[in-house]
């Protein structure tokens, strides 16, 4: 039987995913640069297409320690712009060394728990069994994948309503059911990243904040 998401990274839909994020890039111009980006690695495992995560190293510390994400981090002041923070990210957190062909495209910014904005960058790694991937321990603690076929369905896709002084403020989207929950600003990229990939299958149920809530809500409830 066919891999039912096989085509999702076919050289049909990368024309058509650079097509889309290059347009919205242009409608981006002149906003300010990002104080952080983020490498959205697809890939494909065993012959399925799939989105590979990290796990934050516990050593980091600190409010991100332990998290699901991508590799990715601040901007440096040699980086010429957001896809050059992810590239060099990724080689440092990965031992991955990516050139710009692999890039399709960025989606738009979104707010991290401190208000900064981070830019996530797609890109192709291609065959994840033909790569050498050498993880940093200081940063990485874990690498795993998800097929998109698993994304996709939806008794895998879970959604935290929070309420603020007692009534509804916003929705956001979780992943269940993998080696590890997929939450947050990390949920949020991937369930943009489905929107882009499969705009026939997967539709936006969250609304995507402008800016960062102050501090974490009060009060949630999991759907």
């Amino acid at each position: 039987m066919a891999e039912p998401c096989a085509g999702l990274l076919s050289s049909g839909s990368e024309r058509r995913c650079r097509a889309r994020l290059a347009a919205a890039a242009a409608g981006r111009r002149g906003a300010a640069a990002a104080a952080a980006a983020v490498l959205v690695p697809l890939c494909s495992v065993r012959g399925r297409p799939a989105l590979l995560f990290t796990l934050r190293s516990r050593r980091l510390g600190g409010p991100h320690s332990g998290d699901v994400s991508f590799p990715g981090g601040r901007r440096d002041p040699a980086d010429g712009d957001a896809v050059a923070t992810a590239l060099r990210e990724t080689r440092e957190e990965l031992g991955l060394e990516l050139g710009t062909p692999s890039v399709w495209g960025q989606l738009r910014l979104l707010p991290d728990r401190q208000g900064q904005m981070v830019a996530p960058v797609v890109a192709n790694l291609g065959v994840l069994e033909d790569l050498t991937l050498t993880p940093n321990p200081d940063e990485v603690e874990e690498i795993f994948t998800l097929p998109l076929a698993h994304l996709l369905r939806e008794e895998n896709q879970g959604y935290t309503h929070f309420r603020a002084a007692g009534r509804y403020s916003y929705t956001l989207p979780v992943f269940l059911n993998g080696p590890h929950k997929v939450w947050g600003l990390t949920a949020i990229i991937t369930e943009l990243t489905l929107e882009l990939l499969a705009p026939d299958r997967y539709r936006r149920k969250t609304h995507v904040l402008a800016r960062s809530p102050s501090g974490r809500p009060p009060e949630g409830s999991s759907a």
